[in-house]
């Protein structure tokens, strides 16, 4: 029996932290109350069942669900909708029971009774018949008692059952003796529910027996109450969001913090991005404001060093260098809201509260609070900076030190405090009225933040504020961080629901390479590893075997090239701690193991308790402190030895670094002096940089780099140097190891210089000794062979190629920022100090190139060729150098577009996958990861080495919305494929299965591409102008534009299979060589254009004058005949062309040199053949902006050898099409296209099967289609 009796046990770990207030919890006890009163009374009645569900649908309506509809449905006691109306979808199906029907309702030690059966009916009524793929829960109660059944558990236990799907759709079908309901509940639900009866998992709660006492109005201890409530609500039972979501931007704190600081979010070019608020909508009092008018008004910008890096003109240095300023300072702040919510939670006393306007009274106070309080021991403070700050703990970290920026250009004690204008929809309130007017920037700071719970740990408490605060979690933080961060290009936060599923496939993946290579063992996955350490632990020293698994864990190395906001570390430091947790070896540190049980939900750790209480640190409880001191040193260590990042901006550097923290703040505990613990140096593992430029390859010998007279130290004294600085708190100590480790790299960037001494004096000598042999030859008055003066020219030119490589790899601007993965991190050096390499590669890189400069461009085509092929693409340049700094059987895991997997631009990068790792999983996630950008993406995680055999799977879950809810654990539709049969077919797509694959390969086998076939496939017109270049006949009429520039024009949305809609418009074809003087009347219609047509790429580049189409392509393509095909779809929509429209860009033209082809050409390309091959290698289908590209229709196939008899029949029915479309474009053709596509299949030998695999709704039996 698979019973829950505990309410706190079903609910989400996170959800759990979410306050309920006392107004809920009075609202909900009235409603059950009633609920409960008027089941007593109609028991006692002897009242129909009739009323019991609508007793129960009542309670639900009035206590939670008054925005959803609750309704019966057919023979359904109860349904909550989805929504307000049936037209949403069933999510929770309900059967209500009489107290007194106890031979019909469930029994703890007997599911098997009438209820649970009409359950089974229902749902697979719903799932089944009516596709409805969103039930969550189903529940059997009499009013005191309640069954909860989630649907997944539904799922998997009867729906993925297909003997009792084939007895279901028998009964729907009437192919039993009997269509009454009896039937099924006894001969079909009582069978199968018997099967799985002990394993079925459900919660079970007895109202009376269990809440009576609680449920009194005047009993206000309603803590016990907090949990049964959660589990009625509709964030639990509808699976809704809510306001601790880490998947999700809580924009009411996003916009505010926003308007504070002074910015605010537009959107450009599709992606939204941060700026400074529009001139008249500034608030002087914002930070940011105030900040720019200082550094303006003392010319403070004049102090700072390399200011061009933050902008070409004033206005954007200025921006730039405040910016990154209160960035700082805001950074600083939220870190320190965190620490005062922990330290009031800590010591459950509010006087630990230190962020207000009593304790900070101004700019000043912050700045002491930072410098003098926060940066120094207690005992090194100034008398009064210890008395006043007595409460506040010293922390050790970098953050709380004055920064570069802040020493040169201002500290902010320099700011004067302005009344900043409230935000017009604001948080604060007073008597649940929104506050208005202003307030001091600092003490609107302090009461927004104030607003907002930053500790959760009410969440299983009723709070008695009825504030209902909304929680601010620090993964919630992390992706406001992530959103300000990238104010510049708009960058998107990866939801956690993916970096907690890429972390946890490739770190288990990676933890069990670790234990097999340590022990020889064979493990084959996770659980197999769990297995077999927990009998090796039983059967050794438990304590030594434990350290070692610790120590083993420990040596993981884990590298993010594109840090960001350090999302994938923080989810790596998660899951490593929850996998040591699974395999139990998480230990204290007398290696005593611990007890509690640790799980990652929304992106946190979830730690409970012994008691099965989720854990809150107490200082003075021993278990309590054991507990959180072995948390903080587990991060600590893993941070330390295992966590790496690089991210080419800086300031995505410093957030990633003050993630960290936070992560380490969450568990900072007391000391036995009182104090709270000291964070450790971690920022030396993150580092700035540009991960795909290096001056030094990964084999380059560094033995000189410690021989060199300018550098004393050895190899082991750097990675001494760094392991010292993690841990020093001295920060005089620390500035002396920074001295040495820059010392020691120095030396190594001086043996660059060295080595190209060396190749140039190389060079040199060479040529010099063949100069003094042909000046020895011209002395004697000999002739000088052409051979000689050959090889003179070509020592002359590997001279000069010397010089030029020593330039360009160490004065050249794009080296700037090159990141020496050679010797950044002595952690993946070997004892020789060669480069060993991580074991995982993990995150979410850049995409696209635009942000690429053209030096860029040229030295990533060169250096990334492998994966290089025709479009710049930089996450396929960060992949390969993934797999060049892992090592053998290292994994790499990104997102990246999922175009890399099925796109002919990227056949060359997958081809590189398949011969270089072993794939283990690629999963297309489609559109919609990113809530607010349409970025179809994918997940791939592959491992370095070669495995012909190999097996990985693959899912397609474009249309599966419930990943985003449940992080993949509701997801079981993965399919297997074999690695080596992937590169045999067509193009190296990915996801599509071998049957398909094998059809392909059967269809091409039978005829040539249309790239053979034709001699032009290419887009239309692209204009620069559509709405000025492109005009209607009135507008001809009305300017008299002169008729030789005019032509008949169609667009991709005129083009519908086998006809063209055309609506009398014309393109005005204005070509270079046009005499636009000679078409006064053009000319007069085009000038008040002049200035957008202006702005026309070749145009500002002087070589198209403004008047004329941006490509206009040559007007020989627009001759008819000609195929026209539609761009913007995800399938072939092709029609032919005899009139000789002209065509935009949205049109695609495909023109052949046999024009008697012409017809079966388009009978083909709109076959049901062809459109299914389309879509199965191209997986555009249900894209929003899907398009058709020459690329793909290339690819596309032509039959060979059409007898003369099948020609002619195919070619009198598309003839037959486009003549009834052209007499009547409404004209139904289903049938001429049925028969062109039966046609189609016999000519490749398609056997029946292989046609329903193309068309499952194809209408001819088997018999019929082999006649």
């Amino acid at each position: 029996m698979n019973i829950i009796t505990k309410p706190s046990k079903v609910l989400n770990p996170a959800y759990r932290k979410i306050n309920v207030t006392r107004n809920e919890i009075n609202n909900f006890k009235s409603a059950l109350n009633v609920c409960l009163e008027h089941i007593r009374i109609s028991e006692e009645k002897n009242e129909s069942e009739e009323n019991i569900k609508k007793y129960v649908g009542d309670f639900l309506h009035q206590a939670f669900y008054q925005n959803y509809l609750i309704n019966t449905k057919d023979k359904i006691d109860l349904a909550i909708y989805a929504g307000k109306d049936a037209t949403s979808n069933i999510s929770v199906l309900i059967e209500a029971k009489r107290p007194s029907n106890k031979s019909e309702f469930l029994k703890i030690d007997n599911l098997n009774r009438k209820a649970l059966q009409e359950l089974l009916l229902y749902y697979l009524r719903e799932r089944v018949t009516l596709e409805n793929n969103q039930i969550k829960y189903l529940i059997a109660t009499n009013g005191n008692e309640w069954y909860f059944f989630k649907g997944e558990d539904f799922y998997n236990t009867f729906y993925k059952n297909k003997k009792l799907l084939k007895e279901y759709n028998e009964f729907i079908s009437g192919q039993k003796d009997s269509s009454k309901n009896e039937l099924f509940y006894n001969e079909i639900a009582k069978k199968y529910i018997e099967e799985v009866k002990d394993e079925l998992p459900f919660l079970y709660i007895d109202i009376k027996k269990d809440f009576q006492e609680f449920l009194s109005i005047e009993n206000t201890d309603d803590d016990k109450l907090v949990s049964l409530y959660k589990v009625f609500s509709p964030i639990h039972l509808l699976a809704q969001s809510y306001g601790n979501d880490s998947n999700q931007l809580n924009k009411e704190f996003y916009y505010e913090l926003l308007h504070i600081i002074g910015l605010e979010e537009v959107k450009e070019k599709g992606k939204k991005v941060i700026q400074r608020k529009e001139k008249g909508t500034r608030n002087e009092g914002s930070l940011l404001e105030t900040t720019i008018f200082i550094l303006d008004d003392r010319d403070y910008l004049r102090k700072v060093e390399n200011l061009k890096t933050y902008g070409q003109d004033k206005e954007e240095q200025l921006f730039n260098v405040a910016l990154e300023l209160c960035l700082t300072w805001i950074n600083r702040i939220l870190f320190l809201k965190l620490l005062e919510s922990q330290l009031v939670v800590y010591n459950q006393d509010s006087k630990y509260k230190f962020l207000n306007t009593d304790f900070i009274t101004g700019y000043d106070d912050l700045e002491e609070l930072f410098f003098s309080a926060l940066a120094k021991k207690i005992e090194d403070r100034n008398e009064r900076i210890k008395e006043k700050y007595n409460h506040i703990p010293y922390l050790n970290s970098s953050l709380f030190e004055p920064n570069e920026l802040e020493d040169k250009a201002l500290q902010i004690s320099n700011l004067k405090e302005i009344d900043l204008e409230l935000y017009d929809k604001t948080v604060l309130k007073n008597n649940l009225k929104r506050l208005t007017g202003g307030l001091p920037t600092l003490e609107y700071i302090f009461r927004f933040l104030e607003a907002y719970d930053f500790s959760g740990e009410k969440g299983e408490q009723v709070d008695e504020s009825n504030q209902a605060k909304t929680l601010i979690s620090a993964s919630v933080l992390g992706l406001i961080f992530e959103k300000i961060n990238g104010y510049k290009d708009g960058s998107f936060y990866t939801p956690a629901y993916i970096t907690m599923y890429m972390a946890k496939e490739a770190l288990r993946r990676a933890v069990v390479q670790k234990f097999n290579t340590h022990y020889t063992w064979k493990c084959s996955d996770f659980e197999q590893l769990k297995e077999d350490l927990k009998d090796y632990i039983r059967n050794g020293d438990r304590e030594i075997i434990r350290k070692e698994a610790n120590k083993i864990i420990n040596s993981l190395k884990i590298c993010d090239p594109a840090v960001g906001s350090g999302h994938f570390l923080v989810s790596a430091l998660n899951e490593l701690i929850a996998i040591k947790s699974e395999l139990g070896v998480l230990i204290d540190k007398d290696g005593k193991r611990l007890n509690a049980y640790i799980q990652i939900d929304n992106d946190e750790l979830i730690i409970e308790d012994e008691n099965e209480e989720i854990f809150t640190y107490k200082p003075k409880n021993k278990t309590s402190q054991r507990l959180q001191e072995t948390l903080f040193h587990e991060k600590q260590s893993l941070i330390e030895s295992c966590l790496f990042g690089v991210d080419i901006n800086p300031n995505s550097v410093k957030i990633c670094r003050l993630r960290l923290w936070i992560e380490l703040l969450k568990n900072a505990y007391y000391t036995q002096e009182n104090q709270l613990q000291t964070l450790p140096n971690i920022d030396i593992n993150i580092k700035t940089g540009n991960s795909l430029i290096s001056r030094f390859e990964l084999d380059e010998d560094l033995k000189n780099a410690f021989k060199s007279k300018d550098n004393p130290y050895s190899l082991n004294d750097y990675k001494n140097a760094v392991q010292e600085y993690k841990n020093t708190n001295n920060k005089e100590r620390k500035r002396e190891i920074i001295k040495i480790i820059d010392t020691i790299k120095s030396a190594f960037t001086g043996t660059l210089d060295g080595k190209f001494k060396k190749k140039i004096a190389s060079a040199r000598g060479k040529l010099e000794q063949k100069q003094t042999e042909v000046q020895n030859l011209e002395a004697f008055g000999e002739k000088i062979s052409k051979k000689l003066s050959l090889e003179l020219k070509k020592l002359k030119l590997a001279l000069n190629k010397a010089q030029d490589e020593k330039e360009g790899l160490l004065n050249n601007v794009i080296y700037q920022n090159a990141f020496e993965w050679r010797f950044e991190f002595p952690e993946v050096l070997n004892k020789k100090g060669e480069f060993v390499g991580f074991d995982v590669v993990i995150g979410n890189p850049p995409y696209g190139y635009s942000f690429l400069s053209v030096k860029e461009k040229n030295i990533f085509k060169i250096q990334y060729d492998s994966v290089h092929q025709k479009m710049f693409e930089v996450s396929t340049y960060f992949t390969k150098r993934g797999y060049d700094i892992i090592k053998k059987e290292g994994s790499i895991a990104f997102i990246c577009p999922n175009n890399l997997i099925f796109q002919l631009t990227f056949e060359k990068f997958r081809n590189f996958l398949l011969e270089s790792t072993i794939i283990n999983t690629v999963i297309n996630l489609g559109d919609k990861v990113f809530d607010e950008a349409d970025v179809p993406t994918c997940i791939f995680i592959v491992t370095k080495g070669l495995n012909n055999q190999n097996e990985f799977i693959y899912g397609d879950i474009r249309k599966n919305e419930s990943i985003k809810i449940d992080g993949f654990q509701s997801f079981n539709q993965y399919q297997k494929y074999n690695q080596n049969d992937l590169k045999l077919g067509d193009g190296l797509v990915f996801g599509i299965p071998q049957n398909l694959s094998k059809l392909i390969v059967k269809v091409s086998e039978k005829s040539i591409r249309i790239d053979e076939l034709a001699n032009t496939v290419s887009y239309g017109i692209s204009s620069g102008g559509d709405s000025i270049f492109r005009i209607k006949d009135d507008k001809v009429e009305e300017y008299q534009i002169e008729e030789k520039l005019l032509h008949k024009v169609v667009s991709g949305g005129n083009i519908v299979r086998y006809r063209i809609n055309y609506e009398q418009e014309f393109i005005i074809y204005t070509v270079k060589s046009t005499k636009i003087e000679d078409y006064k009347n053009t000319l007069k219609y085009l000038e008040p254009y002049e200035t957008k047509l202006s702005n026309k790429r070749e145009t500002k580049k002087g070589t198209l004058p403004w008047w004329c189409l941006h490509w206009p392509r040559n007007v020989n393509l627009y001759s008819s005949p000609k195929i026209i095909l539609r761009q913007t779809a995800d399938t072939i929509i092709a029609s032919l062309d005899n009139e000789g429209y002209f065509v935009m860009d949205s049109v695609m033209i495909i023109k052949i040199d046999n024009k008697e082809k012409y017809p079966l050409l388009l009978g083909i390309l709109n076959s049901k053949l062809n459109q299914f091959i389309y879509k199965t290698i191209t997986q555009e289908t249900g894209r929003v902006f899907a398009q058709v590209k020459p690329a793909n229709v290339r690819k596309l196939f032509f039959p060979l050898n059409i007898s003369i008899a099948i020609q002619a029949q195919l070619t009198e029915l598309i003839n037959q099409i486009l003549s009834s479309k052209k007499q009547n474009p409404n004209t139904d053709t289903s049938d001429y296209e049925n028969e062109i596509d039966i046609l189609v299949y016999k000519l490749y030998d398609l056997s029946y099967e292989e046609v329903l695999l193309i068309d499952s709704d194809f209408g001819l039996s088997e018999e019929e289609y082999n006649k």
